[in-house]
């Protein structure tokens, strides 16, 4: 028994925050391929800000100083210190990609990751990716094609059908964050203390979300919540 626990401890001990996460990661891709959606070619864009600690704390004694940033919301009007949580998603909210970065990093700038990923797409977007130059250097480099609804400012609109269109696609992803937040903890108060294990919840919240999806889709089971659960 004393060395079937030491062995124990031992696998315990090698299986690290990032292995976990790497782990969890490739089976929401195999869940994603099930599903048939790494052939969509309409998508949609969006970031979710995700803060890590108090805005006024100090920051340089913590894990997430030099890679977390301080950053803005504009959507929410909230100033916080930590990252922007990147997603790509199909028409029907399933996430394709993600990525976490920096607080501080242009919207544009944060979703190149995501979308060097996918090719000769039509990708819904707010007025965050907007750019002209910008949004011509994605199609040459991609094929990727940024839809967004243009700013009252700007002299070129597009029709008023198609932005309602737009903001209908929009609401998709903004369901799947408002999922994401209402399972288990609120991914803005996960209170992780090192990037690796922020990573891992993050990653078991997004696979999560995407084994709802297969498990209702292939099997019809709604499962509104995945939880863990302690019996005395």
């Amino acid at each position: 028994m004393v060395s079937s626990l030491t062995n124990s401890k031992s696998i315990q001990s090698s299986f690290t925050p990032r292995l976990l996460a790497s782990t969890i990661e490739k089976l929401r891709r195999t869940w994603v391929s099930q599903l048939g959606a790494t052939s969509a070619t309409n998508l949609i864009i969006d970031t979710k800000p995700i803060p890590v600690l108090g805005y006024n704390r100090n920051k340089t004694k913590s894990d997430f100083y030099g890679s977390a940033n301080y950053g803005y919301c504009a959507a929410r009007k909230m100033k916080y210190f930590g990252y922007k949580l990147v997603m790509l998603c199909t028409l029907k909210g399933l996430p394709i990609a993600y990525e976490l970065v920096s607080a501080n990093t242009d919207e544009r700038k944060a979703v190149e990751g995501v979308l060097d990923l996918v090719r000769g797409c039509h990708i819904y977007g707010d007025k965050g990716f907007i750019g002209q130059d910008w949004q011509e250097e994605i199609v040459r480099y991609s094929g990727n094609k940024i839809l967004t609804v243009a700013k009252s400012n700007q002299l070129k609109q597009i029709p008023q059908n198609v932005r309602k269109t737009i903001g209908r696609i929009r609401q998709r992803v903004e369901g799947v964050f408002h999922e994401l937040q209402n399972t288990g903890r609120n991914p803005e108060r996960l209170l992780n203390k090192k990037v690796e294990g922020l990573n891992t919840h993050i990653a078991a919240k997004i696979a999560s979300h995407t084994l709802r999806v297969l498990l209702r889709h292939q099997f019809g089971i709604d499962v509104l919540r995945f939880q863990s659960s302690s019996v005395i």
